[in-house]
Order: structure tokens, then C-alpha cells, then sequence
């Protein structure tokens, strides 16, 4: 499968959104940056994962504690005060000056805010309650084959405070008769936890079908490992390679590269891709098919593990001791074909990437990536250099775990990069304009999708870097000012995006037609 058509877009994560909350959310200001991509000749809102995130984890949304459910610290105050479940003073209470995010105040603010909520759900049936509990009731049928553990799970870690691995064995080990009794004492707390997820799902379903009037299209991101301290791993301990204290015995990570010499150790649990092939990968299918309810397209975070993964001893405190491991790769990615053949993904095939893996690529037809801020090393067979894009490729400035083009150029690219980036572009020129130049560089690219991040449009440095994997502390907490979309003039980049031949051809989205279809 090839790509029909050009297009371009941009990168900003939900939580960079402009917002009085403290964190960006799906209220007002995300609807405004709709507004402002399609006025802009953007038709596609690039995000990454809207699955949970802890403070436990640095609140990133690649250590979740569910494949299913949504990020709750996403939900918009102002909406649930129009459904009638928040005052006007509640709304007030809840506010904060701007910055970025303090994910310790906004956790408690809207902890507060969500039990505020579920009161005035089952205690005020007033006109001015707008929620209809037919709907939540269907919410729950539709949603039950992952929502009954997740808000078990939810209320059983808020309860004991304690990873459910360190539960008492009964409840580590999903006893059923054990797993009732505290379902039944914790009743009103399950059902809090399926409420909130409700309302995130129904936040998310207006903001999405709004994103289709103004045919944007949302591009998601699927981590592709999950957290040890995760419902999914919880119920399906079996597809994770675990001792018989359901503690991992491997953990996944990848060998050093670009971004750390010593790599990186993740320590999420690996996959036990044996089990996966018995079961027909029907953990995968089901946790894909759930995100394509929620996206239009999916970017398969580390595709490179569909075929081999690095697997760490657990007992390993750095990446270096790991082996490389085959998954069976022909099998899984035939149940995709099948499943989803329409296949709306596009794989991060970054790093160090082997023969096998561009064979995969290959077979399925799906897009990979090209990251501008990793061309210029003065090798001319870079697949990162425009010069070598096919037209099935999504190219980026940069990434979420990149610097910015101007934090890379002033602060990371040594001379000789510098020196051949301006040997490529046949000059000079200021810094201040190295960013556009980039943009530039992609938009007119043989590439057929570019994706954009918003720093890089702002032509911010190093201090808007969303996410440095080589550090623990003060990741994902980067904001866009509202004033940034109101003040800059960005008649360039649209007058560029249609020079570049990608705004012709809108594609309408539909349930049965996805943005990557033939």
C-alpha cells in the first residue's frame, strides 16, 4: 500500500495545549488548534499515546498503567461545567497561572475535580445534569472486555497503594473469589473509575468528530511496550516473560545508540511472543482495533520489536548486557493484513535497522520515518537526507524525543554537521532561520506526509524540548503560550504547504475510508 496524496501536519501532544488548568486538556484551546491547522492547509494533528500517565513514571505517555483506557488528566474542566457536573465556582477553584506542567498539582486538582464530578452524577438528576446514564450504561457493555479490569485494577492500587504485584497473592494471582469480595467493597470506587473513563471517551469523540468537519485527520502513537505495574499485565501475565512472583525476568530497552552510550533500559516487562501466536495475537489486534476507534492512523512506536527486541536481564541495571530476540514477525503481521487491511500505520524504523526489518516493512507497504535532524553527517547514503526519501515516507524535523531544530543547532550539531547542512541547502544563513529552512526542506521533500512539530513552526530552542530520554526529570512538561498562535504570522508555512502540492485532493474522513487508504 502506497499513500494517495500529500499532506502535512503538525506535532503538539494534548497537554501542550494552551489551558487555565494547569495542563493542556480536550477543551476549548483544543478545538482552537483545529481550527488553526485547517486554516493553516494542515490536514493532519499528530499526538502522542492518550493512555494514563503517573508520576511514578516521569508522566510519560509510553509507561502506562492500560492499552485502553484514556489519559484523565485530559479532561476538560469547561466541558463537564456545560454537562452540568461542575459549577462555576468548581471551574474557578480549578485554576492556574500558566506555566509548564506541574504534574504533581494537576494529579490533586483533578483527582478533586473528577470526585466532584461522580457526586453530581448520582446525586443531582436535575435538567442541568446532561449525562445520560443509558449512555454511560452502554459505555460500560460496549467497553466491558477491558474496562471491568482497568477499574478494578484502579481502585485496588488506590486502595492497598501498592503496584499490583506487591498485592496479597490472592489478588496478585486474580483468585476469582477474591477478586468478587473486593470488587463488592470497592463497588463505588469501580464504578467511579468506569465513569471517569466515560467521560473521557466522550470528550474525545466530540473533539474527534470536530477534527473530521475541518478534515484533519488524527495521527496517534502506540507505545509498543507495556508498564510491569499495567492492568494489561495484571490479566495476561502469561504473555509477558515473568517469574512466579509475576515480577519480569527480562525487560526491554535498546542497545546504545544516538541518544545514550550506555542505551537505554526501559524495564517494562518483554513480551512472550510464543503466547501471543497461540492466542493468534488477539491482545494486539483488540488493542489496535480499540486506538483506531480513537485515531485515524497509528505510528507503531519501535517497530523495529515486531522483529527482534533487545531483552535485558532484569537484574541489569544498563541496556549494554541485553541480546537481540526474533519475534515471529511473518505471523503477527498476517494477522494484521488481516484484521485491518486497509493497514493506517506508520512505523518508527529509526536506529539501528537490519535487512529483516526493512523486509517487514516492505511486505505491509506502510510508511516509515525520516528525521531531518539526523541527516547531515556527511554521508551521502543517509536515509535521512531528502535526496534519499521515496515518496512512501513520513518526514519530520524532529521528534518528541528530539531536540528542536534550533535547540539542535545551537546546542547539540557539531561543525561538521552545521557545515553540511549549509553545503546542502547551497549557503550560509542566520540561525534564526534555520528552523524554516528545515520546514522548507521537508514540505518540498518527495515525501508524501511531513509532519511538523509546533516548536519548530515557533522556532523555539532547547528550553520547548518535549522529551530528552537521557534524562528522568522535567520530560513532557512543555506548553504552547496562547498568545503563540495569535501573535506569530504563519502565512510562510501555508503559502508553502500549498506550493509544495499538499493541499490538494482533501480526503474526507469516514469510518469505512482511513486517511492511508487505497
Amino acid at each position: 500500500m502506497t499513500m494517495p496524496q500529500r499532506a502535512s501536519g503538525v506535532l503538539l501532544h494534548i497537554t501542550s495545549l494552551s489551558s487555565d488548568f494547569g495542563i493542556g486538556d480536550l477543551g476549548p484551546w483544543s478545538y482552537r488548534f483545529v481550527d488553526f491547522l485547517s486554516k493553516e492547509n494542515q490536514q493532519i494533528w499528530s499526538i502522542l499515546p492518550l493512555t494514563p500517565t503517573s508520576i511514578q513514571y516521569g508522566n510519560s505517555p509510553y509507561h502506562s498503567t492500560s492499552a485502553f483506557a484514556g489519559n484523565t488528566l485530559l479532561l476538560s474542566p469547561e466541558l463537564l461545567f456545560e454537562d452540568g457536573l461542575l459549577t462555576k465556582e468548581d471551574v474557578e477553584a480549578l485554576k492556574q497561572p500558566f506555566g509548564r506542567v506541574d504534574y504533581k498539582t494537576v494529579t490533586e486538582t483533578k483527582e478533586k475535580m473528577i470526585k466532584k464530578a461522580y457526586l453530581t452524577f448520582t446525586q443531582n438528576k436535575t435538567s442541568a445534569n446532561k449525562i445520560s446514564e443509558c449512555d454511560f450504561e452502554k459505555f460500560c457493555i460496549e467497553n466491558s472486555c477491558w474496562l471491568n479490569d482497568f477499574a478494578l485494577f484502579s481502585a485496588l492500587e488506590d486502595d492497598t497503594e501498592k503496584p499490583w504485584y506487591q498485592w496479597p497473592s490472592q489478588l496478585r494471582d486474580r483468585d476469582a473469589k477474591a477478586l468478587a469480595q473486593e470488587e463488592a467493597e470497592l463497588k463505588n470506587n469501580v464504578v467511579q473509575e468506569k465513569f471517569t473513563q466515560y467521560l473521557f471517551s466522550r470528550q474525545w469523540k466530540a473533539l474527534k468528530e470536530y477534527c473530521q468537519t475541518k478534515e484533519v485527520a488524527v495521527f496517534g502513537d502506540l507505545p509498543f511496550y507495556m508498564s510491569h505495574d499495567s492492568a494489561d499485565v495484571w490479566v495476561h501475565p502469561e504473555l509477558f516473560k515473568l517469574d512466579n512472583q509475576k515480577r519480569p525476568r527480562y525487560v526491554g530497552g535498546v542497545p546504545p545508540d544516538y541518544f545514550c552510550e550506555s542505551g537505554q533500559r526501559w524495564g517494562n516487562p518483554v513480551y512472550n511472543w510464543q503466547e501471543l501466536k497461540k492466542t493468534h495475537y488477539q491482545w494486539w489486534i483488540s488493542r489496535i482495533r480499540h486506538n483506531l476507534k480513537l485515531c485515524d492512523v497509528l505510528r507503531f512506536d519501535h517497530f523495529r520489536g515486531f522483529t527482534a527486541y533487545w531483552q535485558i536481564p532484569a537484574s541489569c541495571k544498563t541496556a549494554k548486557k541485553g541480546r537481540w530476540f526474533r519475534t515471529p514477525s511473518r505471523s503477527f503481521f498476517e494477522a494484521l493484513k488481516w484484521s485491518f487491511p486497509n493497514l493506517p500505520f506508520i512505523a518508527e524504523d529509526l536506529g539501528l535497522i537490519t535487512g529483516n526489518v526493512r523486509e517487514n516493512l516492505r511486505l505491509l507497504g506502510i510508511p516509515g520515518m525520516k528525521v531531518l535532524v539526523f541527516a547531515f553527517n556527511e554521508s551521502s547514503d543517509n536515509p535521512n537526507l531528502p535526496g534519499n526519501y521515496t515518496e512512501n515516507s513520513v518526514v519530520y524535523t524532529g521528534t518528541h524525543d528530539t531536540n528542536t531544530v534550533k535547540g539542535w543547532f545551537t546546542d547539540e550539531a557539531a561543525c561538521e554537521e552545521k557545515e553540511c547542512f549549509f553545503k546542502y541547502i547551497g549557503g550560509k544563513i542566520p540561525e534564526n532561520q534555520v528552523s524554516f529552512e528545515f520546514i522548507k526542506l521537508a514540505l518540498t521533500s518527495r515525501g508524501n506526509l511531513t509532519i511538523i512539530p509546533m516548536q519548530d513552526l515557533l522556532s523555539l530552542g532547547s528550553e520547548a524540548r518535549m522529551n530528552n530520554p537521557a534524562e528522568t526529570a522535567h520530560n513532557w512538561e512543555w506548553r504552547l503560550k496562547s498568545e503563540q498562535l495569535k501573535d506569530k504570522n504563519f502565512e510562510e508555512f501555508r503559502t508553502l504547504t500549498e506550493a509544495s502540492g499538499r493541499r490538494v485532493g482533501r480526503t474526507r474522513l469516514t469510518p469505512e475510508r482511513s486517511f492511508l487508504s487505497d
